[in-house]
């Protein structure tokens, strides 16, 4: 996309819930907590030239985020510290943060861009100050098209409660005042993820649950890549038939991890782990409702001999990943890994793990691929694209949706890495392809 220059910007403001709201502390969940290091989360969508009559019209985004803050008002507060200095949200209806640029910049520039300092720089909201819970930007381009980012900080929600959020801001702005939302309304007692009295640990789930991510950084010499490799929905097809029927994210993941532990030509007798994100909102007993508005992930770590992964089938890998998640059936393991992560912040343990990179013999695996990333219609179409802006720390792999019932697989190694992954995993979906 050219050197990153800074962007004209043509109005920053403070957009305030629309009626009044709860002026209170809100409580984090131990969920919560392990996430509140993370910082804010950018997106960025792609909304292609359109001539339907007010295009992104501020004025009436503005007007419609108003509205939809109200229900979900914890947006419109801040980060700060309840009286025991534990981490909490400032319910003080202050508002989001609201900027408006203009770039040079077209649609064509997005073709398929992979996360960068230099994405995040122009297009995603510099939040300030990081307090702010949300903040949005939307960018002119030069052809007509628009781009909306977004950041919202992890403390508050995940993936799946922050695009709940924009598909009914995105539902006010469309259909106006008097049209009825189909989601769901947000809940906001986060009280139904408190620990136990007395917590209860069960020792078998530490190994499963409560390992922490090994971050370090990457040698001086060591350049590290991100690229979008594109499955079509044909080799998906005979992927997850060779996996034995096994899901989208457990057939990719294990095809992911044997085509890294080959290009990274990992020893046969190491041992390499692979974390991966799980909502549990409708694991528990009794499931958490519709419209939980927090975060309600844990991760787990799946572990296998590089030898299992390389030789062995890939049904077999993908049924590991598959019997990890199955796991989290059990509402016991579930409540003690929250007692655990209750403890351990309570202690001051949860330090940030997301500095750094992960050592080659490990992966970490986030699926958004049934996220409803291409959902958010303001009354001008969907977004042509949607991908993180931030750069993906070594060994992040993200799964993402594509057209025609195919996935998109964002990837950041080693670049000397990133290109022996390319041939090794051409080399294994061409054989999937064969075996139809």
């Amino acid at each position: 996309m050219g050197s990153v220059s800074a962007l004209p910007v043509v109005e920053s403001c403070l957009v305030a819930p629309s009626d009044e709201t709860p002026r209170r502390g809100l409580w984090l969940s131990p969920l919560d907590l392990v996430l509140a290091t993370r910082g804010h989360t950018p997106l960025v969508h792609v909304y292609g030239a359109s001539d339907v009559a007010g295009f992104f019209d501020v004025a009436r985004l503005k007007e419609s985020m108003a509205k939809a803050l109200v229900p979900f008002y914890p947006l419109a507060g801040r980060l700060g510290a309840d009286s025991d200095g534990r981490v909490q949200i400032d319910c003080n209806a202050e508002g989001a943060l609201f900027v408006v640029a203009r770039s040079e910049h077209t649609v064509d520039d997005f073709s398929d861009p992979s996360p960068s300092p230099e994405l995040t720089k122009l297009f995603a909201p510099r939040v300030q100050p990081p307090s702010v819970m949300l903040a949005i930007q939307v960018t002119f381009l030069r052809c007509g098209g628009v781009v909306f980012g977004t950041a919202v900080h992890h403390a508050i929600v995940d993936g799946s409660s922050m695009f709940h959020f924009t598909r009914t801001w995105a539902s006010y702005c469309r259909y106006g005042d008097g049209a009825a939302v189909a989601e769901a309304p947000p809940c906001h007692d986060r009280a139904l993820l408190r620990a136990r009295s007395p917590p209860f640990i069960h020792p078998e789930t530490i190994p499963m649950f409560c390992s922490n991510l090994t971050m370090h950084d990457s040698p001086a010499t060591s350049v590290l890549g991100t690229e979008v490799f594109t499955i079509s929905g044909e080799q998906l097809h005979a992927l997850k038939r060779h996996c034995d029927g096994a899901s989208t994210f457990c057939s990719v993941s294990a095809m992911v991890c044997r085509c890294v532990c080959v290009a990274r030509e990992l020893d046969l007798d190491a041992t390499t782990r692979m974390n991966f994100p799980v909502d549990i909102r409708r694991r528990l007993t009794p499931p958490l409702p519709d419209g939980y508005f927090g975060n309600g992930v844990v991760n787990v770590f799946a572990t296998a001999s590089v030898k299992d992964v390389v030789s062995g089938t890939l049904a077999s890998v993908a049924f590991r990943v598959k019997a990890t998640t199955e796991r989290l059936n059990d509402d016991d393991v579930l409540r003690s890994a929250v007692d655990y992560f209750e403890t351990t912040a309570e202690k001051g343990m949860r330090a940030a793990e997301d500095r750094g990179n992960l050592p080659e013999t490990e992966l970490r695996m986030n699926s958004w691929f049934h996220m409803p990333m291409y959902d958010t219609d303001f009354g001008w179409g969907k977004p042509r694209m949607t991908t993180r802006a931030e750069a993906v720390r070594g060994g992040w792999v993200y799964l993402l949706a594509a057209g025609g019932g195919g996935a998109r697989v964002l990837l950041s190694l080693e670049a000397a890495t990133l290109r022996k992954f390319d041939v090794v995993l051409r080399r294994v979906l061409a054989s999937e392809r064969a075996r139809l």
